[in-house]
């Protein structure tokens, strides 16, 4: 029966990125050490990078911060990001002086199995997938 270990966290305000990196780096170590083989530094960096991403944009951009699903399997990691705006994310010309338009770019470059569900009452949800 393959890995699956899954972490839920609701998020709000200027700290959510944050929490999401520590509460998932918490929750990958945690697997890790309860005799799962441990990811790839890599693998976990990428997955860090993009949930920070993920969850920045989706406090910036909508109204009602955002709920952070982070699921370990076998072969890598699903993230899943969901938030309260019905608008999709539009890539940006990326300002290097650091006014953002990375985030999309990166999600697209480094995940894999990137998608995007629209739910009934209102929202979406955003998956991407980390291989291991």
């Amino acid at each position: 029966m393959p890995l699956q270990l899954i972490l839920h966290l609701d998020l709000h305000g200027r700290n959510a990125a944050a929490q999401a990196r520590r509460a998932t780096r918490a929750h990958l170590d945690a697997a890790a050490t309860s005799g799962d083989e441990s990811l790839p530094p890599l693998t976990t960096d990428t997955a860090l990078l993009l949930i920070s991403e993920l969850v920045t944009n989706a406090v910036r951009h909508t109204s009602g911060g955002c709920l952070l699903e982070v699921r370990l399997a076998s072969d890598g990691i699903d993230i899943e990001v969901t938030d309260t705006s019905d608008a999709e994310p539009e890539p940006r010309r990326p300002d290097r002086r650091g006014e953002g338009g990375w985030g999309w770019h990166l999600v697209n470059r480094l995940g894999s199995d990137v998608g995007i569900r629209h739910h009934a009452a209102g929202g979406k949800t955003i998956h991407v997938r980390v291989p291991r």
